[in-house]
């Protein structure tokens, strides 16, 4: 009777092994294709080693939309990086849970694959670093990411999506911030008036639009170059001052003198959407900040050396500034923008 039980216990372990085997789940999740537009930069390296799969890009587009992130469930990466607005935000500066004020205004997400630096001081050089600085900072969620995984692991299709995007490896801190940055890689905006007019593809400017285009071509393009609108350099422009005392500029990353109030500049890209502008959201319009660089900005010892060659403006006439927004509304991409 001992050795039959033996015998039975044996087959059970022998099953139990063979089953284990059989059942040992593939994931298949395909990796996507991202194209990169006409007079675009390389993408960054990071895109190479977080390549954007199915399953992640859902995920990451699922975790930028999702409340629990916030220590009170209230607030996500969408609420203020908004579709409609070029994934910016349409308040001065950032606003988290119960109403916290933060620092700076929330910069729009687009084109993201092609950038070196991220933020207004360039604090982060990888995307995979950035999703936990809004987490655990007291003005945005306030959470923290041992928190956010808890209560994401409550939900089974969290677990289920994170093992799809992760070949089974489950709810991590990196899938978190490895998915949002897939995400974010895909929001490649190059579709608007300017671009099929460079493609070709029968669109032509106005009257106003090509003459604002020169007026670009003249007095824009050392900072707004390369096909993101952007060269990525840090620079004082002689904006006014954010009166906060935390603020330094690409100073609080370098801790440099010589950086100090100096901000990355921004792409024009659907600069028509993205009001207010300025690291503060100190100007309501794009004429605001035309008028500003105009009639002069705040002298500093590290102002561009474009302005100061300049004497600290970039002057404008009225005609100038109306044709110059004509053209920056050609690089609005509305399929970009739309939900």
């Amino acid at each position: 009777m001992k050795l039959c039980f033996r015998i039975f216990a044996l087959a059970l372990v022998l099953t139990a092994c063979s089953q284990d085997d059989s059942d040992t789940v593939s994931y298949i999740n395909p990796e996507l294709t991202l194209d990169i537009p006409m007079g675009f930069p390389e993408f960054n390296t990071s895109v190479y080693t977080n390549k954007p799969t199915e399953y992640g890009v859902v995920l990451g587009e699922r975790l930028f939309n999702e409340k629990k992130l916030s220590a009170d469930n209230t607030v996500s990466c969408s609420s203020c990086h908004i579709q409609e607005s070029a994934f910016a935000d349409h308040n001065p500066k950032g606003i988290g849970i119960e109403g916290r004020i933060g620092l700076r205004n929330a910069p729009a997400i687009q084109n993201m694959a092609f950038m070196q630096v991220f933020n207004w001081d360039g604090n982060k050089r990888v995307l995979e670093s950035q999703p936990l600085v809004p987490i655990i900072t007291h003005e945005e969620m306030d959470s923290s990411i041992l928190e956010v995984i808890e209560k994401l692991e409550a939900d089974g299709s969290y677990v289920d999506l994170f093992n799809k995007a992760f070949n089974g490896e489950g709810i991590t801190a990196n899938g978190i911030y490895n998915s949002i940055a897939q995400f974010e890689y895909t929001l490649i905006s190059a579709n608007s008036k300017y671009d099929k007019m460079k493609r070709g593809e029968g669109e032509t400017f106005t009257t106003e639009e090509a003459q604002g285009y020169a007026v670009f071509q003249k007095k824009c393009i050392s900072c707004h170059s390369t096909g993101l609108f952007t060269d990525q350099s840090f620079r004082n422009i002689g904006f006014p001052l954010n009166p906060d005392p935390e603020e330094a500029g690409r100073a609080r990353v370098t801790g440099k003198v010589e950086d100090f109030m100096r901000f990355r500049v921004p792409s024009l890209r659907n600069i028509a959407y993205t009001a207010p502008y300025g690291s503060f959201g100190q100007f309501e319009t794009l004429k605001a900040v035309l008028d500003y660089l105009d009639a002069g900005v705040l002298e500093a010892d590290n102002l561009d050396p474009i302005l100061k060659e300049n004497g600290n403006s970039i002057p404008l006439s009225e005609t100038e500034k109306e044709n110059l927004i004509a053209f920056m509304n050609t690089l609005s991409d509305v399929d970009f923008v739309s939900p």
